[in-house]
């Protein structure tokens, strides 16, 4: 009798045996990994601006995501320190696309500008949420994630500069103004948490926005 040669018996030249079966689900479970690790990122922020980066442990971020500590480091092999350079990642991918973008590349620097209002207030949620970046910078771990920090500041600054640079304002004049701007609001936003009054923060913001729109 004659006998059937290793790939008729293992199967492996038969279709669906040649890996692309056991790659695509491999590709599945990763996406599903990456999707669920996505969806905890907004949850690890609100941790981080509610105890701050030394006060946040382990266990509280247990609680907030309903994940245990096997599954964390899966998703986050570097711990507490990975998690943050994430979290703030994912803040400046949103200022990015709502704020950034929208200031170095609409042809209406003024529209651009009111964008740039509106897209802050509708984050900081009229002063009740925290700017994560800026208790960081403020934060004694600063230096670790100080290129961040750093790219999210001049990012903003940049941006800003840009748009009024395109409505007429000389470079210099530009930079002072947006400069004044992003502190105008980064401060409102630490004292409407001291004081415990929204109403300072949309005052800030809307004497802010009058002063940028009437240049």
């Amino acid at each position: 009798m004659q006998r059937g040669n290793k790939e008729d018996v293992d199967g492996r030249d038969k279709p669906g045996h040649d890996g692309e079966g056991v790659r695509r689900v491999g590709n599945a479970r990763m996406v599903k990994v990456i999707a669920e690790r996505d969806e905890v990122i907004p949850k690890l922020a609100e941790v981080f601006r509610t105890h701050g980066y030394e006060g946040t442990s382990l266990s509280l971020i247990s609680e907030a995501t309903g994940l245990g500590k096997g599954s964390l480091y899966n998703f986050f092999p570097g711990g507490k320190e990975e998690m943050a350079r994430e979290v703030l990642a994912h803040v400046d991918g949103w200022f990015s696309q709502h704020v950034y973008a929208p200031l170095s590349r609409t042809e209406d620097p003024d529209h651009a500008i009111a964008v740039m209002f509106d897209a802050v207030d509708e984050y900081f949620r009229a002063g009740g949420r925290v700017c994560l970046v800026g208790a960081m910078a403020l934060d004694a771990t600063r230096d670790i994630f100080a290129a961040k920090i750093r790219s999210y500041f001049v990012g903003w600054i940049d941006a800003l500069a840009a748009a009024l640079r395109r409505r007429g304002e000389s470079k210099a004049r530009a930079q002072l103004l947006a400069e004044q701007c992003v502190l105008e609001i980064q401060g409102a936003l630490v004292l409407t948490r001291a004081l415990g009054d929204r109403g300072v923060f949309s005052r800030a913001l809307k004497a802010s926005r009058q002063r940028l729109m009437r240049g």
